[in-house]
């Protein structure tokens, strides 16, 4: 792993920036014989595009992917996939009076720091565009990962302050999820937070939020055992994302106040195990009444479904009068134009399934040399 590329063996380097031609990313690693369409791509950007939703910035792109290499016939070659993004509705005059302004919470000042250098325009690299490319990397993985029957699913379970009933309530439904453009599987508390996006967009604010994600179908064993940890690997992936603030994997920080014989999982073990062929076939499947270690001990998967959530900072671009500091060390009042999101939680969903199919093709892959 490096400054722009993530993974071992299945590895993503995406390039661009947000106000460049282009954006993308090449995959290397992926497996010969893989069925892959472009659709399959798209339908992943599609999900996470800006301009289609009341929390979203009306920058409109269309995001549609073209594959440079490493597809034939619908199937991958074994040989690095490149894929492109065109840009096509930058509007790089907004960002002007920037060129010698830090904005505050953003990392205009960190990257000029480190490189003497910056694009200025939306933030350029640093930007939440750049996570298109992850996002088509990902959509790759997604496929690769459901040959062997694993999926992911992620979703807001809190917007602006307001949680989202969890997995258990009746109402709750992945495909309502695709329905409202919050991504949020709940309709009737889509529509409330839908009311208090609008109302901290009339304000000129913003808001964060808390995005949970499940995997199901992951093997047991999963995951390196010492500075190669799935969940260590997880954490490295979302953090690696520009606004989180934090992750927890199954009962996360609670688990500090409780006791070992309420926290401890409580196994039950089967022999028929059916869904992991590649297990020798004297080795017992292992599932858990409980999962609050979320679907992994010492840093490899349990066979239960992988359970975590992912904290985003509110968005730091606001319409609000903000103090701040030029690039003479002088302060100076700024108010941001361009076109901004007022929250990124419902556009980062497909960001996080991204990250978690890039990470767990990656150990699928790695956990295929573990024994002969």
């Amino acid at each position: 792993m490096s400054g722009n590329t993530f993974g071992t063996l299945f590895s993503v380097t995406t390039f661009g920036e947000s106000h460049g031609p282009a954006m993308g990313c090449i995959v290397d690693g992926c497996p010969a014989g893989l069925p892959l369409k472009l659709e399959d791509i798209s339908r992943e950007l599609k999900r996470r595009r800006p301009g289609v939703g009341e929390a979203s910035t009306t920058r409109t792109e269309a995001d549609e992917p073209e594959l440079l290499s490493g597809v034939f016939e619908d199937k991958t070659l074994g040989t690095p996939i490149a894929i492109i993004i065109r840009n096509t509705d930058q509007c790089s005059k907004d960002y002007d009076e920037l060129r010698d302004v830090y904005r505050p919470g953003h990392a205009d000042w960190t990257w000029e720091a480190k490189f003497g250098w910056r694009d200025h325009r939306g933030g350029g690299r640093s930007s939440g565009r750049e996570t298109v490319g992850r996002v088509a990397a990902g959509a790759i993985a997604k496929v690769l990962l459901a040959q062997h029957g694993i999926t992911i699913h992620a979703w807001p379970s809190s917007i602006a302050g307001m949680p989202v009933p969890g997995m258990k309530d009746p109402d709750f439904s992945f495909e309502e999820a695709e329905k409202n453009t919050l991504h949020v599987p709940h309709k009737e508390r889509a529509e409330q937070i839908k009311e208090k996006i609008e109302q901290l967009r009339d304000e000129g604010d913003s808001a964060g939020g808390v995005i949970s994600c499940i995997a199901e179908g992951v093997p047991p064993g999963l995951g390196e055992p010492v500075f190669g940890k799935l969940d260590a690997c997880l954490a490295a992936a979302m953090l690696s994302l520009g606004a989180t603030k934090g992750i927890e994997f199954g009962s996360g920080f609670a688990s500090s106040s409780s006791k070992g014989a309420n926290q401890n999982d409580k196994p039950v073990i089967y022999r028929k195990i059916e869904p992991y062929p590649n297990l020798p076939p004297d080795v017992p499947s292992l599932r858990y009444r409980s999962n609050n270690a979320g679907g992994m001990l010492g840093g490899i998967s349990t066979g239960m479904p992988i359970e975590f959530k992912v904290a985003f900072k509110p968005v730091p671009s606001i319409r609000k009068t903000q103090t701040t500091l030029d690039r003479e060390g002088l302060l100076c009042d700024l108010i941001l134009e361009g076109r901004h999101d007022v929250c990124i939680v419902p556009r980062a969903v497909p960001v996080v399934e991204a990250m978690t199919a890039l990470v767990l093709a990656d150990l699928l892959l790695l956990s295929l040399g573990n024994r002969l």
